[in-house]
């Protein structure tokens, strides 16, 4: 059994989540910013569909890239050097979580319900929730949202309208990331694609270690994301070691 969340805002531990379904925590309570700030401070997530209760997840093991470990594949890094994109940032936050919310293979749904957007569309306002978006011919072509706390980026969703546009997005996200301090981007789950980038597993308690630490960092970050001009400017930023 997982309990009921009322109108406190206390979570249960983390490691009293279930094995099956992994990582499922808690259910019910409500999407309110104190919530979910304090949600993810704990390294818990939010996770449902459409018909069913608020439920709350903490997965063991945790899908993690760290900054350091980011590897770019060379095609993508042949894409970024012909420089016809745009990257921006916080500056279409509401299509790029609608973009993310579209339906995915067939007869797919979406777990980022209207009630989802309308939260993280409020964290954003507060300057707890950043977009990284890729622009071609002045128009989105792809991005990716999540919540920034401290010097860890909780990574939510990311979608894609042109060839390798939310991978552009990814790989100025983690290179600036990297030159803020930030720690850790927190995946979630394991992914193939992740895994290309160089993300792996890691136990839960070693995640649930590293957040509650890197949470209290001060933020490395301008009150308004504004990446870097010259991420890629230069052959040495682009990792090209650890091209493959």
């Amino acid at each position: 059994m997982i309990p009921w969340l009322d109108k406190h805002i206390e979570f249960p531990p983390p490691e009293r989540a279930l094995h099956e379904p992994n990582g499922l925590l808690a259910a019910g309570g409500d999407l309110s910013p104190g919530r979910l700030l304090a949600a993810y401070r704990r390294g818990i997530f939010p996770w449902y569909s459409t018909g069913q209760p608020l439920l709350w997840w903490s997965p063991d093991p945790r899908m993690v890239l760290l900054p350091e470990e980011f590897r770019m594949p060379r095609s993508l890094a042949k894409r970024l050097r012909r420089r016809d994109y745009e990257v921006r940032t916080d500056s279409a936050f509401a299509e790029v979580i609608a973009g993310c919310a579209q339906p995915r293979g067939e007869g797919g749904g979406s777990w980022i319900t209207p009630e989802m957007q309308a939260a993280y569309r409020d964290l954003h306002a507060l300057g707890h929730v950043h977009s990284v978006e890729t622009w071609i011919g002045g128009e989105l072509a792809g991005g990716l949202y999540g919540v920034a706390i401290g010097g860890v980026f909780f990574g939510e969703s990311m979608f894609t309208r042109a060839p390798d546009a939310s991978k552009i997005a990814l790989a100025h996200l983690v290179h600036q990331l990297r030159r803020w301090g930030y720690g850790i981007i927190d995946c979630q789950m394991n992914t193939s694609h992740l895994a290309r980038f160089g993300a792996r597993e890691i136990p839960r308690a070693a995640f649930s270690r590293q957040v509650a630490e890197l949470v209290n960092y001060p933020q490395p970050s301008p009150a308004a994301w504004c990446f870097d001009g010259d991420l890629f400017d230069r052959p040495s930023s682009m990792d090209v070691d650890t091209l493959r």
